[in-house]
């Protein structure tokens, strides 16, 4: 530079200043243009990942225009190629292991975990399963796959209250205590967001919000009132921890309305509580096409119109629509002023700063999650895991002169009933596709290969429904060839040229990257079977296909049935006559647009004689194993089922089916030693049962290792400690109408009957006593509790032991009769003392008033420490634990 200005000096005035003026220019320039350049990586000021989430994702929604905003507010939203977005669909599900989205280590279900009582163990669930599902979200990107239940974005944990044992989606949650459920869900939400600093492993969605228990049938309808006394002290005490303990990112509201506002359309419930209250920052989804309730005839009568429905929703806050609703009608909303602009863009901007918090925008190695190795899906650690948890999910209900457990000498066992070998009574709701099938007939051959074991089905999970097989190959033709043809197909339609064809001996698949058709792609495909079905008995047949996503089964010409936009797989049916010999005419349809396909073509003879075989198996035997309770394929949501006993995913009773009634009362009139296993998702009233029965275990829906680990806990490999999460009741009778929200009579707070067995009843092989409990007689209100007692282990077996704290308010009125306030699940060896400690603080041990607020007044408090809620009689009673009662004074 010094010499290019000696230079100038030589040359006349005008050049050189001419010259001059170019090179200071170019200096500017070439200045300018090294900021620039360093600005210019980045197109938009979004990209810029030095930015905080919510100014980029501040930025992201101002380059939109109206109708891409509106796009971006569907659950399934398209890409913006423009602006570098990539399409995203927000709805997944992980509810007991990722679901829907190919191989997945299984948990137990919901209502298993809740009985476990053990929060940190569901919190390691939380992390196994977040492993997975990150695992699966970057494997489906490095695809190029971004469809449904690919994404990061889970709903899940269903923390809503089982307030009432007919809920069919009961099975879902984990029971009926607002305490209870906040631990466990709080440690599920905390293990599936994961602790880094930055981001987020995946979203969590607490559900459904709120005041939301059944009836199945009328939820699109129904409009719940309740006192602001059980509002906040049952309704909303899990959500409220969900968001302010685990900062839960995701929120779903309800179908129903709640005091005649729809819960995707409440001002007190998504203005009011969630935001101005608790001060919720996360974003929220409707439930699927709850929108269209606002609207549709017969259902909420909000709106006139979608354009309306839409705008009520994001104008009360509902950021996401699980529907079709918000696009495109929210742009005509906006258009015709029924909704500001504005009010899209804050929606947008929660959505935005959950994906940037997911690290969707940044390059992966930013992201510490997006490097964890596919090979954790159903790994052997997370299997383990699995198996662990339905072990101390397995509540033992009764075990009389210690029939169990079972000696592992025996020579002969008889394994009956219509859940011994169901594989779908191992799964639950919302599951997703294991590689294992540990049912307990199973288990119980593995446990003991020097045995007979003699097995029968015994008689039809309920009249009506019996179980569905994949039909032998053996009954099904092709030409000269047993099987049906198979033509498959590169695309959903059935269209051009297949591009495989082969014989199947039966149709009994599920596809996963485990089990694959290398001709076919991952996700989009379908397949046509025909050919002919020849029975070779008389009979009446129902014949269906087990399958997801969408297809139709005709027979000689006639379509008997055809479904479509199935997200789980769930069994199609028709009841037909069939003739010995007589060949019918077979084509099956089926389509696949999920990442979890699977088709079955399945039947069962009607009306056979199941139970004599049964019989003959039990006389055989030295003991009986009865495997008895429900099916997720009768119990869950909303479904077309109509039986006696059920409807449509409800129960309109609480006992077990008749047809297992009678069962079990065959079997024991044969004065075997019997024993009951319950596989279910909701309490039953197993009354005769309880009186007649010398040992029952419940064991929920347990996962793919559930059989194992109720072999374990039959044959003494196990010691059982798993607790109720619900009450057993006698009966339908003792209960309020189902549509009744109060909590009056409802749980084991506010019940006047006797139970069956009540909430935190469980066995176990070995026994515990309490003793030197240390809590003051006076307390200052304000002021936490502190308690302490010493458990031990009396017995000669090692085994945990649920420790339960209640306090119960004497002579408040409409007080409960006691609240659980602490629990802790330890771990004792035969003679082993531990103390246990508890801290009360003020805002557990306060009364709800009828106005919903927290009283702190003077009077008498008293806490129950132990293995049970105290004053229970017989099998009501856990005789296996102790307890301690001691009544202290609140005083100012």
């Amino acid at each position: 530079m010094i010499k290019s200005i000696y230079l100038l000096k030589r040359l006349p005035l005008k050049t050189a200043y001419l010259i001059a003026s170019l090179i200071i220019f170019g200096v500017v320039v070439s200045c300018g243009s090294s900021v620039n350049d360093k600005e210019k990586k980045y197109e938009f000021a979004f990209q810029d990942t030095s930015l905080d989430f919510d100014k980029r994702a501040e930025d992201l929604v101002s380059q939109m225009t109206l109708s891409e905003k509106v796009s971006q507010m569907r659950y399934d939203a398209p890409a913006i190629k423009r602006l570098g977005i990539p399409e995203y669909n927000w709805w997944n599900e992980c509810l007991h292991g990722v679901a829907r989205a190919g191989k997945a280590t299984v948990f137990p279900q919901g209502i298993g975990m809740g009985s476990t009582w053990n929060p940190e163990l569901i919190f390691e669930m939380g992390t196994a399963v977040s492993d997975e599902a990150r695992a699966k979200h970057h494997k489906f990107i490095k695809e190029d796959q971004r469809g449904i239940y690919q994404g990061l974005t889970f709903w899940t944990p269903n923390i809503n209250i089982f307030r009432d044992p007919r809920w069919g989606r009961g099975q879902e949650t984990y029971g009926e205590d607002p305490y209870l459920t906040s631990r466990i869900g709080v440690n599920y939400i905390n293990g599936l967001q994961g602790n880094d600093g930055k981001y987020l492993k995946l979203v969590a969605t607490a559900k459904h919000f709120a005041v939301h228990s059944g009836p199945e049938k009328s939820r699109h309808e129904d409009n719940y009132q309740t006192s602001n006394k059980d509002l906040y002290e049952t309704y909303l005490p899990a959500f409220e921890a969900a968001v302010k303990e685990a900062k839960v990112h995701s929120v779903m509201c309800a179908y129903n309305r709640f005091r005649d506002e729809a819960c995707c359309g409440s001002n007190l419930l998504l203005k009011k509580i969630l935001r101005d209250d608790w001060g919720f920052e996360g974003y929220v989804v409707s439930d699927c096409w709850a929108i269209n309730d606002f609207w549709e005839p017969n259902r909420h009568g909000l709106a006139e119109t979608p354009a309306e429905a839409g705008a009520l929703a994001v104008e009360r806050g509902t950021d996401l629509n699980c529907g079709s609703v918000f696009d495109p009608n929210l742009k005509e909303a906006v258009l015709k002023e029924m909704i500001d602009e504005s009010k899209l863009d804050i929606a947008l901007k929660r959505l935005f700063t959950a994906r940037f918090k997911l690290g969707m925008f940044d390059p992966e190695e930013d992201v510490s999650f997006s490097k964890i190795s596919y090979d954790v899906v159903a790994s052997k650690e997370h299997y383990a895991l699995s198996e662990k948890i339905a072990r101390e999910s397995m509540v033992l209900l009764k075990n009389d002169n210690n029939t169990l457990p079972l000696s592992k000498n025996i020579k002969s066992i008889a394994v009956i009933g219509p859940n011994a070998n169901s594989k779908q009574a191992l799964l639950g709701n919302y599951h997703g596709t294991p590689l294992n099938y540990e049912t307990p007939l199973k288990a119980i051959k593995d446990k003991l290969p020097n045995a007979t074991v003699n097995y029968a089905l015994g008689s039809d999970i309920a009249e009506g429904w019996p179980i569905l097989n994949a039909i032998p190959t053996e009954f099904l033709k092709n030409g000269k060839a047993n099987g049906l043809k198979g033509e498959y197909y590169n695309n959903q339609d059935l269209k051009g040229t297949p591009v495989l064809t082969r014989n199947d001996a039966m149709i009994d698949f599920i596809w996963t990257p485990e089990r694959p058709i290398s001709e076919l792609q991952k996700d989009v495909f379908s397949v046509r079977w025909t050919g002919q079905l020849v029975p070779k008995t008389s009979g009446t047949y129902r014949v269906g296909l087990k399958a997801s996503s969408s297809g139709k089964l005709i027979v000689d010409g006639t379509e008997l049935f055809k479904f479509s936009d199935d997200h789980e797989p769930k069994t199609f049916y028709s009841d037909l006559t069939l003739e010995k010999g007589k060949s019918y005419n077979i084509q099956i349809e089926y389509h696949n647009y999920h990442t979890d396909p699977q088709a079955h073509f399945v039947w069962a003879k009607m009306n056979e004689d199941l139970l004599t075989p049964a019989i003959e198996a039990a006389k055989k035997s030295e003991v009986v194993v009865l495997c008895l309770g429900l099916s997720p394929e009768i119990e869950g949501e909303e479904m077309p089922v109509l039986l006696e006993g059920f409807d449509k995913g409800d129960r309109s009773d609480i006992t077990l089916p008749k047809t297992q009634i009678r069962l079990m009362k065959e079997i024991v009139a044969l004065g075997k030693p019997t024993i009951v296993v319950l596989m279910n998702g909701s309490a039953l009233a197993v009354n005769w049962a309880g009186d007649n029965v010398p040992a029952i275990l419940e064991a929920w829906y347990p996962g793919e290792f559930g059989g194992k680990a109720i072999a374990d806990v039959l044959f003494g490999d196990y010691n059982p400690a798993g607790r109720l999460p619900v009450t057993f009741y006698k009966s339908v009778t003792d209960l309020p109408d189902f549509k009744d929200y109060n909590m009056e009579n409802r749980t084991y707070k506010y019940f006047t009957g006797d139970p069956l067995f009540p909430f935190g009843h469980g066995l176990s092989y070995t026994s515990f006593a309490y003793t030197n409990l240390n809590i003051p007689d006076e307390v200052t209100i304000n002021n936490d509790i502190n308690v302490d007692v010493e458990v031990r282990n009396t017995g000669v077996v090692d085994g945990d032991e649920v420790v339960q704290l209640y306090v119960s308010h004497k002579g408040k009125e409409n007080a409960a009769t006691r609240t659980l306030v602490g629990f802790e699940r330890i771990h004792l060896k035969a003679g082993e003392a531990k103390k246990v400690m508890f801290i009360i603080s003020p805002k557990s041990y306060a009364l709800i008033s009828e106005n919903g607020e927290s009283l702190l007044e003077p009077g008498s408090l008293e806490l129950s420490v132990g293995g049970k809620q105290p004053g229970f009689k017989g099998i009501a009673d856990t005789a296996t634990s102790g307890v301690i009662t001691k009544i202290i004074s609140l005083i100012n």
